[in-house]
């Protein structure tokens, strides 16, 4: 892989893992399109890598007053004092279902759910989720008012984006709207509970990469992508491009939710399975 190619898949990486379109299926989608071979795991954990700093450098202040106001909730026994403690029990639940389903089914979607017809149905399906959840949700209730039942349902529905072509922001973000939270509220929600589901991505791929290089044998029999095959120079042009675009695509989606709809970003999902089906027909 060149620095290009590099630069390219983490812009893409950044702008699709929090715009409600799908990264997975962007990132099958754009090598598949452009004739470039799949990277592996190494590329995986350095795109993973620069979207968790874009979210960390983002919402700094609200992770460091959640864990603070968190740790004091349970040493003073009022874990539910202030908003910021009663948003962090709907947060750390929302976690749990996705790793669990990710643990159990990553492979068995890997192996069967990457085909261009099940990303180009998932893009329709999903984004027209997203449209009835803005049309049925009364878009009433504030970051803070989501309980710990929102969690839950919020958490459970994100277990649906490992199939690629669902989005994992357009899912949990459709589901919180779904239970009557604001469009902003909904996405800051998707966004904070991302920031730890993607590092434990990123950590569970890298423990696989670190299996890889303990064990030879094992990459070479599997698509881990073993670190000699990219220099450094490429990660880190994937890692920054990443990071950079993620951060800024966070700051401007934030502010187009204050006044505008979904609208574009459900066409924006049709168009690209019509254009899926059509490309990969004809292919």
């Amino acid at each position: 892989m060149e620095v290009f190619a590099a630069v390219v898949l983490g812009i893409v990486q950044g702008l699709t893992e929090f715009l409600p379109v799908s990264s997975s299926a962007h990132l099958v989608l754009v090598p598949w399109f452009l004739g470039w071979k799949p990277e592996g795991l190494t590329f995986d954990v350095a795109l993973h890598l620069g979207t968790s700093a874009a979210l960390l450098a983002f919402f700094w202040r609200e992770w460091v007053e959640l864990a603070r106001e968190g740790f004091l909730g349970i040493l003073r026994r009022d874990p539910l004092g202030n908003a910021p403690r009663r948003l962090a029990w709907p947060l750390a639940l929302a976690t749990i279902p996705g790793g669990v389903f990710g643990l159990t089914l990553e492979k068995w979607i890997e192996a069967h759910a990457r085909s261009p017809q099940v990303i180009a149905a998932m893009l329709v399906i999903f984004g027209l989720v997203l449209l009835y959840a803005e049309r049925r949700g009364k878009q009433q209730r504030s970051i803070e008012d989501l309980s710990w039942s929102d969690g839950l349902w919020i958490g459970l529905s994100q277990a649906l984006a490992l199939v690629p072509g669902v989005s994992r922001s357009g899912i949990t973000i459709s589901t919180a709207m779904l239970r009557d939270a604001r469009r902003t509220a909904a996405a800051r929600f998707s966004f904070l509970l991302s920031t730890p589901v993607i590092l434990g991505a990123g950590v569970l791929q890298a423990r696989h990469l670190v299996r890889a290089a303990l064990h030879p044998a094992l990459a070479a029999s599997t698509d881990l992508g073993a670190p000699e095959h990219l220099s450094w120079a490429v990660l880190l042009a994937g890692t920054a491009s990443a990071s950079v675009t993620g951060f800024l695509c966070i700051r401007f989606f934030l502010r187009y939710l204050e006044r505008h709809s979904f609208v574009p970003f459900v066409l924006y999902r049709i168009a690209l399975a019509a254009l899926v089906l059509l490309f990969f027909s004809g292919a």
